[in-house]
This record gives structure tokens, C-alpha cells and sequence, in this order.
């Protein structure tokens, strides 16, 4: 019987990442393996999708075939669909039929298991295992969602890359799934075949780019509503005014690619104001192809994996700026981003702080395991201590030995009195929550107090 891999993808980095995973024999061998690309925009039809971004062609010679999920569904979109459980058969047998399967064995390896496409792909295909790939800082931190007994028996390993040399993903493990690194120096060579393929696009997208500039990636977290567009455009300020201060006359801004064309004139009245030259990159290169064309003096940004791409891949000092309002602002407690935030924070400087940014070195992957490692695992059992009981203990030691002004932005008072964990309330009041009387009382307060507004 023929063996068959599909990958699913929806976005350039991601394709890359497979295409290092390829490379550097991650997976298993195939007969076949088609590339399923989505496009999961919130308007698909308007948006391009991972087949137009330059280079794209050059990483799917790897591939037998490249399908579009997106036709494949239509006209439902990708982002909010899943086959109902009864229909589970009918949707694979459709799925063989278009995409000429026959009666191969399938495997599937796929992004973001814990949500759809990939969730809906894993349900059409309910015989096949499943590898999940992470190219991002997210694999760092717990699995967001539950995933059920249907998918999540089937998964059989996590690829990632190391962009945080030294410490350990936590996604999946509530499952007893092994994480296993694509080697840095595969992707690097992806990376560079890529900036190859796109050279046309890059020679022309770059042509008025200087080399040695500071390289400012901007974000969309207003679309997110964790911050206003007030919020964000001041988060852009402060990078310009930073990069400024610290001597660049040179800066390129690289908008977030969804973000709105008319966010960049405030920056060029600020670049203005502090007499430096900006240029804005609109652009869908990735951030990595600028690295090898332009090569940054530095790179600055919030929380995006790039910033650690620059520092681990080429060795470009970096800062970072905003985390510390987004540590506070991003609600709930477990929301997916906080680790990504989380990772940022502790380990690259303060663009404000001139002094850090200019004597910052990569910490050192024993570093990271012994100073970040029990940090990311109290934060992970915060946020999803159901599916990780087994690391209350540890985070129960973090809290009582390591809350201090520098750590306790991680956390929520509110959050760890409600898990019972040191530093929920002060050691004063500590009676209180197993005080019948004083909880009696609160009750009652409640209750007249929604009496009095009702």
C-alpha cells in the first residue's frame, strides 16, 4: 500500500519550516506528500494567500503536489469549520476522491492542532497519525485547548525549532508527546534558498533600504483588542524614539502585513522630529530574507519569534519594547500570547534601557534552562493547571522562592488565589478564604449589592 503525507500550512514561515523538517529527515520517508495550503484570512477571496508570497515555488519543489484547503471546502471557511462527527466519512471519502488518494496509507502533519484547519483536517482523516510542527515562540507553552481522545491519541510527535536554545516545549506534553528540534542549521539553509528564489522580489522591495539600519517590526494587537489603536500607535512611537536614542540615523519600519496603510505617518512626523531618515518596508518578505539582504545593526520589536530568529540565526542584537504593558493587559490569564510575551520579556532588553541594549549577549542555553525553564512551567500550570497537574509542585516552589518586583509581572494575584498557590494573598489574610464567616458575609454583600443595582 502506498504511503502518503499531507502537510498543512498557512503561512510562508511555516512552509519553510517544513521544508527544514524535509531536509534534515525529521519525518518519516513517503511515497507521496502533497502540500494542503489555507488561507485564513477573514477574508479569504481578498487576500493572498501563502502561493503568491515570493520564493513560495522554490520551497514546494519538495513536494508531489500543492492543493488549496480553501477550494477544498468552499465555500465554508477554514478558520471556523469542522466536520460533524457524522459526516467524518463522507468528508474522507471526498477528500480521497479529490485529491486522487485512493486507497493509500495517510499520514498527516500539521500547525496548530489545537485549533481549525488543522483540528478539521486531523477529523476528515480519523485513521491517520498526526505530526504537529511549531514554528513559533507558542510551542513553548501549554496547549491552549482540549483536543480530544479522537485527535489527541494520534499525535506522535512535535517538531520545532530551537529559537530558544536550552529550553523545552510544554505544548502536547499532557500527552506524552516527545518534542523533537529541526535542526538550526537546516532551516538556516531554507532560509537562504529562500532569500535566493525571492531575489527579484527582494532586489526591488529593498532597493531603498539601507544596510546596518535599525529594523523596527511593528504588530496588530489592536485588531486583537489587547491594546488601542492609541495603544499600539504609541508602542510604534516608542520604538522610532528608542532606535533614536541609542544613534541610529537609519531606521526601517516593517508594518505588521495587515495593518493599516495610514499608521506609518505618525512615525514619519517622530522620524522627523528626531532628524533620522525612516523608511517603511511594506513588503511580504519575511523578516529573515531583510536579515540576509540588509543585515540590521538591529532589530527591535514585541514579542515576535523574529526577534529571536535575528539573535539565534544571524546574530543580530535586538530589544524589545511594550511586553511589560501587554504582561498586564493580556486577558485571560491563559491566553496563548502570554508565553510568547513571557519568553520576550525575560530574556531580551529594554529598548528604554540604553545601557542593557548595547552589553545584551544570547544567554547561554544552560542559562535558559536553569533561569527560564521553572519560570515558562509555573507560568504554564497557571494558565492550564488541569491539563498539568503534575507541575503544581513545581510551581508551587517557583512562587514561594522567586516572587520578586523583577518576576511578579508574570503573574495575577487574582489568578493564583484562585489556584491556591504562595502569593495569592498576603500571609495576613490568609485565614480568609476558609473562613465560613467571613465568606458568609461576602455572600451576603453580593447579594444586597445586586439587590441595590437590580
Amino acid at each position: 500500500m502506498a504511503r502518503t503525507q499531507i502537510f498543512l500550512a498557512s503561512t510562508l514561515y511555516g512552509v519553510a519550516t517544513l521544508a527544514a523538517a524535509l531536509d534534515t529527515g525529521s519525518l518519516p520517508d513517503a511515497d507521496r506528500r502533497l502540500l494542503v495550503v489555507s488561507n485564513n484570512a477573514a477574508v479569504p477571496e481578498t487576500t493572498p494567500d501563502v502561493r503568491e508570497a515570493p520564493g513560495f515555488e522554490a520551497l514546494a519543489a519538495r513536494f508531489d503536489r500543492v492543493l488549496s484547503w480553501n477550494e477544498a471546502i468552499h465555500p465554508l471557511h477554514p478558520g471556523g469549520w469542522s466536520p460533524r462527527a457524522d459526516d467524518t466519512p463522507l468528508w474522507e471519502r471526498h477528500l480521497r476522491m479529490l485529491w486522487d488518494l485512493g486507497t493509500d496509507e495517510l499520514s498527516l502533519v500539521v500547525e496548530s492542532i489545537q485549533v481549525e484547519p488543522a483540528l478539521a483536517v486531523a477529523n476528515c482523516f480519523m485513521g491517520a497519525p498526526i505530526t504537529v510542527y511549531a514554528d513559533g515562540l507558542m510551542s513553548y507553552g501549554p496547549t491552549r485547548n482540549k483536543i480530544g481522545p479522537l485527535v489527541d491519541t494520534r499525535i506522535d510527535r512535535l517538531l520545532h525549532l530551537d529559537v530558544v536554545p536550552g529550553l523545552r516545549p510544554l505544548l502536547l506534553t499532557e500527552h506524552g508527546v516527545e518534542p523533537r528540534v529541526i535542526p538550526s542549521e537546516g532551516f538556516a539553509k531554507v532560509l537562504c534558498e529562500l532569500a535566493e528564489a525571492s531575489a527579484d522580489t527582494a532586489e526591488e522591495s529593498l532597493a531603498n533600504v539601507p544596510e546596518g539600519a535599525a529594523l523596527l517590526l511593528g504588530q496588530y494587537l489592536s485588531a486583537l483588542g489587547i491594546l488601542t489603536a492609541a495603544e499600539e500607535e504609541e508602542l510604534h512611537l516608542s520604538m522610532v524614539r528608542g532606535a533614536a536614542k541609542l544613534g541610529h540615523t537609519e531606521i526601517v519600519f516593517k508594518p505588521h502585513p495587515v495593518a493599516p496603510a495610514h499608521w506609518t505617518e505618525p512615525l514619519e512626523r517622530e522620524a522627523e522630529r528626531l532628524k533620522v531618515r525612516l523608511t517603511v518596508l511594506n513588503t511580504p518578505l519575511l523578516a529573515e530574507v531583510v536579515y540576509q539582504r540588509s543585515r540590521p545593526a538591529l532589530v527591535v520589536g514585541c514579542f515576535s519569534t523574529a526577534l529571536l530568529t535575528a539573535s539565534v540565526l544571524y546574530g543580530i542584537p535586538v530589544a524589545r519594547t511594550g511586553t511589560g504593558l501587554l504582561l498586564e493587559r493580556l486577558s485571560p490569564y491563559q491566553n496563548s500570547n502570554r508565553v510568547p510575551v513571557t519568553i520576550v520579556h525575560a530574556l531580551l532588553p529594554d529598548l528604554a534601557d540604553a545601557a542593557a541594549v548595547r552589553s545584551w549577549s544570547p544567554p547561554s542555553p544552560e542559562q535558559v534552562a536553569a533561569d527560564l525553564t521553572p519560570l515558562l512551567r509555573a507560568v504554564g500550570f497557571c494558565m492550564q493547571p488541569k491539563a498539568h497537574p503534575r507541575l503544581r509542585a513545581e510551581a508551587t516552589e517557583y512562587l514561594a522562592t522567586q516572587l520578586t518586583p523583577a518576576t511578579w509581572p508574570y503573574f495575577k494575584r487574582r489568578r493564583l488565589t484562585s489556584l491556591g498557590l504562595p502569593g495569592a494573598v498576603p500571609a495576613r489574610l490568609a485565614f480568609v478564604p476558609r473562613n465560613r464567616t467571613v465568606r458568609r458575609v461576602a455572600r451576603r454583600a453580593r447579594a444586597f449589592k445586586k439587590a441595590a443595582l437590580g
